[in-house]
């Protein structure tokens, strides 16, 4: 892998975080199907409460291993990690969602719980 290859290069990672803003992190060109424009729709299966209650403690999981992963990250790691939690903002032009901001305050938060068991500061 070259040094512009890297998943640390700056361009490289702007280039991808841009891309969440608009279409879920797809490449150029592949875009999702459009319901309008007469394109496939996936259908979604309804989510009954052991689908929900599943999904629920997937994300406890998730949570507890973005944790156990950042109690052990180096100091660049936890402080890209609040960065990407700055750009968590509603789209230019939305409406502000409240889930948006509580989005971007729950990764500080897991960032502070894992300082607990890391002994480091959590800024």
């Amino acid at each position: 892998m070259s040094g512009a290859d890297t998943p640390n290069d700056p361009p490289r990672r702007e280039q991808a975080l841009s891309r969440w803003d608009n279409e879920g992190g797809a490449e150029p060109g592949v875009l999702p199907p459009n319901p309008q424009a007469g394109g496939a729709e996936s259908p979604m299966p309804a989510n009954g409460p052991a689908e929900i209650g599943a999904l629920h403690i997937r994300v406890i999981a998730l949570e507890n291993l973005a944790i156990a992963l950042f109690a052990t990250a180096s100091d660049e790691q936890r402080a890209m990690a609040r960065k990407m939690a700055s750009y968590i903002v509603p789209r230019s032009g939305s409406t502000h969602h409240p889930l948006t901001t509580h989005a971007a305050d729950h990764i500080t938060d897991l960032l502070e719980r894992a300082a607990r068991f890391s002994g480091t500061d959590a800024s």
